[in-house]
C-alpha cells in the first residue's frame, strides 16, 4: 500500500497507515514537478545575485548580513548545527515518524526550493524506519520548530542520532545500514528543512488521534457506570436534546441510549429517584461539548498538515520570493490549548463518576466496592489517584498560547509557544486515559455486584473486555498493575464493537 504526498491532500487515515508502518510513502509525480520548478527559481535567483533571506543572508537578526556566494553551503550546515540545541527527553519514535512525514508533505507542496534528492532522502528515512532522535524541549513554535527540526535535519547530513529498527545509532551508521547516503545541503535547503511547524503539529496529531479514541471510550465507560449506579435514562431522551440543537450533544445522548438498550439495571425518572447527579445526567452536554473541541482541533490540524509553513516561500509561476510568517504556530497553539481543556474535562467528569461508584454515601453498593469493607479498602484509593491526575491536568491545561517571549534580539518578538501547548495536551491525554481506566475498573466491579447478566448487550461486551484484562476483585491487591494494564489496552487495542448504525464522529 502506498501513501502519495503532494502537500495538499494528506489525511488522518493516511497518517495512521504510515504511523503503523502499513504503507510506503512516495512523492506524487505532479509534486515532483512543483519541487523542481521551485528549486530552479532559487538557483536562477542566486545566479542573478538577488538577495534572498536565508539563501544568501544570515538568519533572524542577521537577515541584513549578506553572505558570499562561496559560503552558501557552509551557511546551511552552520544553520543546522547551531540550531540543533533542543533539550530534554526525546520525542517518541511515533512523533519522530510523523515529523518526517509532515515535513516531507510540506516540502512536496513545492514552495520551499529544496532539491528533489534531499526530499527523497527524507522519504527514504521514513520508509526505512530511520527515526531521528529529537529532544522535546526548546521550540517557541514560531520561526517554526527550529530546534527540534534541526535535530531531524542533522540525520540527513549524517550527524546526530537516530533509532534504526529499534536501535539507537549515530545517524551516519543508521543511514549506512539502511543503504542510504547523507546529503550535502545546498543553498536554502537547511532553512527549508527546519522552518516549519512540524514538531508541534506532529505532537498535536498524535494527541488528537489518542484523544478521539479516548472520547469514544469515555462514552462507553460512562454508560457502564450509568448501569452500575442504576442511572435514570430519561435525561438521554431525544426530546430534551432536540430543543438544544447541538449535534454533538445529540449524538452522545443517542449513543448512550444505544449502549444501555436492553439493560435491566437502568431506571426511569421517579422509580428510585427523580434526578441523577450532573456527572450522570449531563453526560451528553459535557461529552458533547468535548466533541466540539475535537472537531475544531481536527479542522485546524488538517489545514496545517497540508500547508507550506517555511520562509521564504518560493512561487515558481511568478518567480516571487516572499518572506512571510507561515511558520508562526498560533493556529495550532490555540487548538492544542483547546484540546487540553476538552480532554481535561473527560477526566474531570469521569473522576466524579468514580466518586459516585465508590462512595457509600452516594450509592447503595458496598463501601468502596470492597468485598470485605473495613478489613479491606477495596477501590478507595483509586479515586485518590484519579483526583491527583485530574488536579495535575488542571495545571497542564493552563494555556501556553497566551505566553510569548521575544527572541533573536527582538526580531522575532512574538511567538506562539505552540510546541509546549501540544506537549501539554498530549500529557493530559495520557492522564485522562488513566482516569477513564479507573472508572472502567470501578464500573465493572459495580456491574459484578449488581449482576452482570443484567447489563445491556453492549455493556456486557465492554465488561467482558475489561475482565479479560482486569480480573474480578475478590480481595485487596496491587491495583496499580490493573490500572496500568487497562490503560495500555485502552490505548493500543480496538474497542469498537458497535452493532448499531450510529457513525462515530471525529475520525
Amino acid at each position: 500500500m502506498y501513501v502519495f504526498l503532494d502537500g495538499s491532500t494528506l489525511t488522518f487515515a493516511e497518517i495512521k497507515l504510515v504511523l503503523n508502518k502499513k504503507a510506503t510513502v512516495k512523492i506524487h509525480e505532479d509534486a515532483w514537478e512543483n519541487v523542481k520548478k521551485s528549486r530552479a527559481v532559487v538557483e536562477n535567483l542566486i545566479e542573478d545575485k538577488n538577495v534572498i533571506y536565508g539563501v544568501n543572508t544570515g538568519f533572524g537578526k542577521f537577515s541584513d548580513t549578506i553572505i558570499s556566494i562561496d559560503d552558501l553551503e557552509h551557511l546551511q550546515i552552520n544553520l543546522i548545527r547551531s540550531h540543533a540545541c533542543a533539550v530534554g527527553k526525546p520525542f517518541s519514535e511515533d512523533v519522530s515518524r510523523v515529523m518526517l512525514l509532515l515535513r516531507a508533505n510540506a516540502l512536496a507542496k513545492g514552495y520551499s526550493g529544496i532539491r528533489p534528492e534531499t526530499l527523497q532522502l527524507l522519504v527514504d528515512c521514513l520508509n526505512h524506519e530511520i527515526h531521528p532522535v529529537i529532544p522535546s524541549q526548546g521550540s517557541l513554535g514560531a520561526s517554526g520548530d527550529l530546534a527540534p527540526l534541526a535535530h531531524l535535519a542533522l540525520v540527513l547530513v549524517g550527524e546526530g542520532e537516530a533509532i534504526y529498527l529499534g536501535e539507537k545509532l549515530e545517524a551516519k551508521e543508521a543511514l549506512r545500514r539502511a543503504g542510504l547516503k547523507p546529503i550535502r545541503l545546498k543553498a536554502k535547503e537547511g532553512l527549508a528543512l527546519i522552518n516549519g511547524t512540524q514538531a508541534l503539529t506532529s505532537v498535536g496529531v498524535l494527541a488528537y488521534i489518542e484523544a478521539q479514541k479516548l472520547f469514544h471510550l469515555a462514552n462507553r465507560v460512562a454508560a457502564l457506570t450509568l448501569e452500575g449506579l442504576r442511572g435514570i435514562i430519561d435525561a438521554f431522551s431525544p426530546e430534551s436534546h432536540l430543543v438544544r440543537p447541538y449535534p454533538e450533544q445529540q449524538e452522545v445522548a443517542e449513543r448512550i441510549l444505544s449502549y444501555v438498550a436492553g439493560s435491566k439495571l437502568t431506571t426511569k425518572q421517579g422509580e428510585l429517584r427523580v434526578q441523577d447527579a450532573y456527572s450522570l445526567r449531563c453526560i451528553p452536554q459535557v461529552h458533547g461539548a468535548i466533541s466540539q473541541t475535537l472537531n475544531y482541533v481536527k479542522e485546524k490540524l488538517i489545514i496545517e498538515i497540508n500547508s507550506a509553513t517555511d520562509n521564504p516561500l518560493i512561487f515558481a509561476d511568478s518567480g516571487k520570493v516572499i518572506s512571510g510568517g507561515n511558520f508562526h504556530g498560533q493556529p495550532i497553539a490555540f487548538a492544542m490549548d483547546f484540546l487540553s481543556i476538552g480532554v481535561a474535562e473527560i477526566a474531570s467528569i469521569s473522576e466524579r463518576r468514580i466518586e459516585r461508584l465508590v462512595n457509600p454515601q452516594l450509592n447503595d453498593l458496598p463501601a468502596f466496592l470492597s468485598t470485605n469493607p473495613g478489613l479491606e479498602s477495596g477501590l478507595m484509593i483509586t479515586q485518590y489517584v484519579a483526583a491527583s491526575l485530574v488536579s495535575e491536568n488542571k495545571t497542564l491545561a493552563h494555556p501556553s498560547s497566551v505566553d510569548s517571549i521575544p527572541s533573536s534580539a527582538n526580531q522575532e518578538d512574538h511567538v506562539s509557544m505552540g510546541t509546549t501547548a501540544a506537549r501539554h495536551a498530549y500529557e493530559i491525554v495520557q492522564n485522562a486515559r488513566k482516569v477513564v481506566a479507573i472508572e472502567a475498573i470501578c464500573a465493572a466491579q459495580a456491574a459484578d455486584i449488581r449482576g452482570c447478566e443484567k447489563l445491556a448487550p453492549q455493556s456486557k461486551l465492554l465488561h467482558e473486555k475489561i475482565r479479560a484484562i482486569v480480573p474480578v476483585i475478590i480481595s485487596d491487591r496491587v491495583f496499580a498493575t490493573d490500572i496500568e494494564n487497562l490503560d495500555q489496552a485502552l490505548k493500543q487495542e480496538n474497542w469498537s464493537f458497535d452493532t448499531g448504525a450510529i457513525t462515530q464522529g471525529n475520525d
